[in-house]
Parts: structure tokens; sequence; C-alpha cells
């Protein structure tokens, strides 16, 4: 479990993968996306897409559980305040297999809030092929590590120098 303390800029954290199937294309575009590029691999290939693709709302949604399934997990979780950006630069196909990375941009202690601070984050997802399917900048509400613990990790990083 990472604290804020523990974070700064440069810091990146990668999570695990998925592999995403035709079926779990469709099940997500008829329940949040219907779309037919999402729905019908014919009707798609007359689109923008040339071809079934995956909802991007589908793609933020795997990014999002390979984090929280990461062991890089924040004290209190994953807290959005704001989206600064968000971008899919490629789609997601049937047998992608996506990864995601996040990379610590910036750390800020609350001065109103001792007990806490933002992380500005970026997380970028690729496929198998090393391309990037998602790209996005948000900002982390992440809990401070507590008094106790951060005097206890305070002395142990003393002992150890």
């Amino acid at each position: 479990m990472l604290y804020l303390d523990d974070l700064k800029p440069g810091d990146r954290h990668t999570g695990g993968s998925v592999t995403v199937s035709e079926e779990d294309i469709f099940a997500f575009a008829r329940q949040f996306d219907p779309q037919p590029f999402h729905l019908d691999p014919e009707a798609a290939k007359d689109t923008v897409f040339r071809g079934l693709a995956a909802s991007g709302w589908h793609t933020a949604a795997l990014t999002m559980r390979m984090i929280v399934d990461s062991p890089h997990t924040f004290a209190g979780g994953f807290i959005g305040m704001g989206v600064e950006s968000l971008a899919w630069p490629r789609p997601v196909r049937a047998g992608d297999t996506l990864t995601a990375e996040s990379e610590v941009l910036e750390v800020r202690p609350s001065t109103k809030r001792p007990d806490q601070g933002v992380v500005r984050v970026r997380v970028v997802t690729r496929n198998q092929s090393g391309e990037d399917v998602l790209l996005w900048t948000a900002n982390l509400l992440v809990q401070r590590r507590p008094r106790a613990d951060a005097s206890a990790e305070a002395d142990r990083r003393a002992a150890a120098e």
C-alpha cells in the first residue's frame, strides 16, 4: 500500500494485463455504448474503425480494473478528483491484450488537510504491439501516512543511512 509520502515524480507502476474478447466487446456495448461499430462486425467494416472496436469507455474501465488490481495500491483507494485529459489514439480489437502503466507526474501535500494530498498521474494503456490505446492524465486524492507510521518510517530511513 502506497501513501502520498511514498510517491515522487517519475515513479512508474505497472498493472497486470487483460485480453479482450469479442464477447467482452459486445457485452459492454450492449449495456453502455450500443453503437454498430461495437456490436456488429459487418456494419463496423463501413465505419471509421474499419472493423469491430471496443468502446473507449470499455478500454477506460479495463484500465481502471488493471490499476485497482495492481500490487501498487494507494492507501484509501484510487479516488479521482478529475481528469485533465483522456484520449483513445487507437481502437481496441477482439484478441488484443492490454497492459496499463501509470507515472507519477506531481505530488502535492494538502495545505488544508494534512492527512492527504493530490497526486497527478499519467496512465498509458498499450496493446500487445506496444501501441497506445488510451492516454489518461488525472488527479487523485491520496492519503498521507498516519503520524505513528510516518515516525517509524523516518526512523527506519535514518537507521538505513
